[in-house]
């Protein structure tokens, strides 16, 4: 297997396990596990070729962690960053460090300035613990900027914070006040 290959798999797994597992006519349950042989299955009617060991090798490679295999190995999930209705991952809630970063690029700091950090279409903000994790998010959608987030402050007063299994800090909301400071010319 091949890079290309694994990274246009991985894609294509992010796409259907944490969005629209319907184009493929696959059913994810409430905590978004899917029957990896219905993938497979519903990936080759969408002239994909998928097979176990392809779908082991991204769930093994990816950096990020992206995917949970079961342990007898007969279901997939995405561990984060769902935005189908149908999931609602059950993650336990967990005590932040006193810092989180959120990268972003600097076309949404406007917007962040006026209503925070909100989730969009996913479930939760994601929040990184390091500030090299957030460069490399927030590259993907322009020029980078690290928002550096209170997380310890925010949790003290109320605010909820879970983490998910490959290590990404989940949280619904980030209000602007709890929004310190923004590292700039990364």
């Amino acid at each position: 297997m091949n890079t290309k290959q694994l990274n246009e798999t991985s894609k294509f797994l992010s796409y259907v396990l944490r969005h629209e597992p319907h184009a493929i006519g696959l059913q994810l349950d409430n905590e978004g596990w899917a029957d990896v042989e219905s993938l497979i299955a519903g990936a080759a009617k969408d002239g994909r070729i998928l097979d176990i060991a392809l779908i082991q090798a991204v769930v093994s490679s990816s950096d990020k962690k992206r995917f949970s295999l079961s342990d007898d190995g007969l279901r997939i999930r995405a561990v984060q960053g769902h935005s189908t209705a149908s999931v609602s991952l059950q993650h336990v809630e967990k005590e932040p460090p006193e810092f989180l970063y959120h990268g972003t690029a600097t076309r949404f700091l406007e917007s962040i300035r006026q209503q925070g950090l909100i989730a969009g279409s996913r479930h939760h903000v994601h929040l990184s613990q390091d500030i090299t994790t957030a460069i490399t998010v927030g590259q993907r959608y322009g020029k980078p900027v690290v928002l550096k987030i209170e997380a310890l402050r925010m949790h003290q007063q109320g605010f909820k914070f879970f983490q998910a299994e490959n290590g990404v800090w989940l949280t619904a909301h980030v209000e602007t006040r709890f929004i310190s400071q923004h590292i700039d010319d990364l």
